[in-house]
């Protein structure tokens, strides 16, 4: 051994065993954690036992409610008072009690906080409302004046859109409320902070050995997932339909809640009265605050029936309440956000620089920033990336170009490029470098890698770095968000079309060019859905697990084609390229449950296929629509609603392929898939497909492509439903008008599958398990059915089998939007693992297996016949 590997792995066991080291101080932090857990005591205080909230629904797990009460006696009005995030019901200790001289106050722990059960479903405020509404309803109490502190304001108005009939009144104590005055003013951007903070405690709570030193902190978990789990979207709304009395009461110098949000609810409130103290966000915890007056005078008017509501507000408050929001009047960043928003921008300079710094001077068009601070923030950023790059290429030298992260950033072409171009012009290229875009990293890199004086390096670059960042910054204030993108990425490809030719520009160039217009952003926003959305994903991205999970059963099985025997009746238990006809034909006598249809032989001659279903149509007394659709085809390709005679013709013209013409079912479409053990009497339903046909609906003033592509749902596939609608895609519906996008039933020609299983019930299993036994030989597949009714579905009548899969057939349930691919490979591996059975049981039974080498001449067989 080489003394080089000898220290290799020297150095490999010393990590060793200070990993080992690490995980046993962690195990013995967990257990003392857990020990000291059993041992905590809470301040006796009040409980109700509640059941969990999860969003808006109740779920069978108790919750234990502390609460304090404050009373003088029980036919007092009643106060409740909701505390922040984070805190407790204590954070009213000075408050509390001299309120509850005139009045019956309540101040709950909200779960995950004080001394409530700590350990809920969900965290968030609207979860929180509703455990309050159901304490009100433990103590007897129907009306009740709301006190929302901090974010128990967000808890009060969820309490008032959920229970408007049991709220007296609400106050907006130093409270939080619309979207747009919290935190960046972003909803996604505020909730990537909120889940960075929540994985940053948890990393710190539970992979750091403290022996419970960090618990009880007020940054706990609870507070993290309190955050992360509440959405303030709806909060404009639910102000905006309150009716009742409001007070609202706000520091002006408050620097976690911006006095503009206390402002901005004024203004959406227009019966809401509005109090800026000479204060900050914690008057309530002073023990000379103002706000017992305040609050004893509003509670009394309310009672007294003086306070203004909805009804009796000023006209001129209404009219200021209907305009849209004005982003003029966003706060700067101050505080925490501050602080929050300098390493967000230091940390997306290192991604992108100019791109950050543009983004930079649109906010401090906005009036989120300052110049000042987004300039320092921008300057504190590039300064600091640059430099690192500059040390990287002086001691991590060339071969760090070669490797992640710095070449996702730099390649070794320009570094060569760049050390050329120093070599030549000196450190004056520092300076110049900053004002070309594409030639900055590189050339920093190569600064560090050719040993540049390193105070040279950082004099020349500060200076760079001061006179471009405030130009940049001002520029894009000065110009505005939507033109300065315009503007500067023009302006970039003037600086950069003598530079920089490469492919991946031109490809940046094209992308930017369809961010440019609202249809090409909203084209790409469903390219990117359906990207990152797996029921999209194409089945060569999809199915390698799945295929790797057959070659286990197959292993498993001795046998790569033992599922082939699963559906003896089928050839090839219908893996591919089976005969609908004939699958539908097996069902002759129960043809009470099949559509009218018949095989139409393939021809070259398009009238001979023509006058075939015309006379078809006479002979069987169908009208208009029907469907085509191939006799051996997959995924709805092909498939055609007929309604007219030159659309039967138009598709026999340009199709000539075996083909099935079939009565058109009127319903509701389902997918069954069924299963039956061949030792067992009776079948049973694996799973059901709610088959929804998306639909967009007309406002009398956007076209039918704007419809769709403004549609959250139809954008996924905004491309697929215009290309569909022909020459209609740019009429404008009438308002109310419902444009149904697509007809048929296949989740790649653009039809919404959810789960249905839920539907299920012994008469559909018996109705189902009945028919498929009327068939002999199939054991597994599913049955595409359409019902005039979800009753009738669910009663097992008056149902239609449109079509019946075989083996290869989805329990296509799994293209429910809310399952995760990991419930679709779970579903599916479940699937396969009951074909294999099936077949296995089957081929005891005397069952004909395909061969691999006759089912691979089937599939290209397939293959060639598209």
């Amino acid at each position: 051994m080489t003394t080089s590997s000898t220290a290799r792995s020297k150095t490999r066991r010393r990590w060793w065993w200070l990993l080992v080291g690490y995980v046993l101080l962690l195990l013995a932090s967990h257990l003392v954690r857990w020990q000291q857990r059993g041992a905590e005591t809470v301040t006796p205080t009040q409980h109700a036992v509640v059941q969990a909230v999860d969003g808006d629904q109740l779920i069978n797990q108790p919750v234990n409610l502390a609460y304090q009460t404050f009373q003088s006696a029980a036919d007092k009005p009643v106060i409740i008072l909701l505390h922040g995030s984070p805190g407790q019901s204590g954070d009213f200790a000075r408050l509390a009690p001299v309120l509850a001289r005139d009045y019956r106050l309540i101040a709950p722990d909200l779960p995950g906080f004080g001394a409530s059960t700590r350990d809920v479903p969900d965290y968030s405020i609207r979860a929180h409302a509703r455990y309050v509404l159901a304490l009100l309803d433990q103590l007897h109490i129907q009306h009740a004046h709301l006190v929302g502190f901090s974010m128990g304001g967000g808890v009060a108005l969820n309490l008032a859109d959920i229970a408007p009939e049991r709220i007296a009144s609400i106050t907006m104590l130093s409270a939080i409320g619309v979207q747009e005055m919290e935190l960046l003013g972003e909803y996604h951007l505020n909730h990537t902070i909120h889940g960075a903070q929540l994985a940053g405690l948890w990393g710190l709570y539970e992979l750091t050995p403290h022996f419970g030193r960090f618990d009880g902190g007020m940054l706990s978990l609870e507070y993290a997932r309190n955050f992360y789990d509440s959405d303030q979207r709806p909060l404009r709304e639910f102000l905006q339909r309150y009716d009742g009395p409001m007070q609202i009461i706000h520091g002006e110098r408050d620097f976690l809640v911006p006095a503009e949000a206390a402002r901005e609810h004024y203004r959406l409130v227009p019966q809401s009265e509005l109090y800026l103290l000479d204060s900050d966000h914690f008057m309530v915890f002073r023990q000379d605050s103002p706000l017992v007056p305040l609050l004893q005078n509003f509670v009394v008017r309310v009672e007294r029936g003086e306070a203004k509501t909805r009804a009796n507000a000023e006209p001129a408050r209404f009219a200021q309440a209907a305009l849209p929001f004005d982003p003029a009047h966003l706060p700067k960043a101050m505080g925490v956000a501050a602080m929050v928003l300098l390493l967000l921008i230091i940390v997306a300079t290192f991604i992108t620089e100019d791109l950050t710094t543009i983004s930079v001077g649109v906010m401090v068009a906005q009036g989120r920033v300052g110049f000042l601070f987004g300039t320092i923030a921008c300057f504190l950023g590039i300064f600091i990336g640059d430099m690192l790059l500059y040390l990287a290429g002086r001691y991590l030298g060339r071969p760090a170009v070669a490797r992640a992260p710095l070449n996702w950033f730099v390649s070794e072409k320009a570094v060569e490029k760049s050390s050329a171009w120093f070599a030549r012009q000196g450190v004056k290229v520092i300076f110049v470098s900053r004002f070309v875009p594409g030639a900055r990293l590189p050339t920093y890199f190569a600064a560090g890698l050719l040993h540049t004086k390193f105070w040279w390096f950082t004099i020349y670059f500060a200076i760079a770095c001061a006179v471009w960042t405030p130009l940049l910054v001002g520029l894009s204030a000065l110009l505005g968000e939507e033109f300065i993108k315009r503007v500067y990425f023009g302006q970039q490809h003037f600086l950069l079309k003598a530079l920089l030719v490469s492919v991946v520009l031109l490809l940046l160039i094209k992308l930017l060019l369809r961010l440019s217009t609202w249809r090409g952003r909203r084209m790409v926003l469903g390219q990117w859905r359906r990207l990152t959305r797996w029921e999209f994903w194409p089945m060569w991205a999809f199915y390698p697990p799945v295929i790797c999970y057959l070659a286990y059963l197959a292993l498993k099985h001795r046998s790569l084609t033992l599922f082939t025997a699963c559906n003896p009746a089928i050839p090839a238990s219908g893996f591919v390229g089976e005969s609908k006809a004939q699958i539908l034909n097996g069902f002759r006598d129960a043809e009470e449950f099949i559509p009218r249809f018949q095989l139409l032989p393939a021809s070259s001659d398009s009238d001979e296929r023509i006058a075939q279903a015309q006379q078809f149509l006479q002979s069987q007394q169908l009208r208009y629509p029907i469907i085509l659709k191939p006799d051996a085809g997959e995924r709805g390709n092909n498939v055609r609603v007929i309604r007219a005679d030159s659309e039967l013709e138009q598709y026999f013209r340009t199709f000539a392929h075996d083909t099935i013409i079939q009565e058109y079912v009127v319903g509701a479409e389902f997918g069954v898939f069924y299963y039956r053990f061949p030792d067992k009497p009776h079948g049973q339903i694996f799973s059901i497909t709610e088959k929804k046909f998306p639909v967009v609906i007309g406002d009398g003033k956007s076209t039918l492509e704007e419809l769709i592509l403004n549609d959250e749902r139809a954008v996924c596939m905004g491309q697929f439903y215009c290309d569909k609608q022909g020459e209609q895609l740019y009429d404008v519906p009438a308002a109310g008008t419902r444009i149904q996008l697509v007809e048929i039933g296949a989740h790649s020609k653009g039809t919404i599958f959810l789960d249905g299983t839920h539907y299920k019930t012994d008469a559909l299993e018996a109705a189902i398990d009945r028919l498929a036994q009327r068939f002999a030989g199939f054991y597994f597949g599913r049955f595409d059915l359409r019902v005039p009714s979800l009753e009738a579905l669910q009663q097992g009548r008056d149902f239609k089998v449109i079509e019946l899969n075989g083996v290869t057939s989805e329990a296509t349930s799994i293209y429910d939007p809310k399952n995760s691919v990991f419930d679709a490979y779970r579903v599916l591996f479940q699937q396969w693992q009951i074909a294999f059975e099936i077949g296995r049981q089957n081929y005891q039974r005397g069952a004909k297996i395909t061969s691999p080498g006759d089912l691979l001449r089937i599939l290209f067989a397939n293959f060639r016949n598209r």
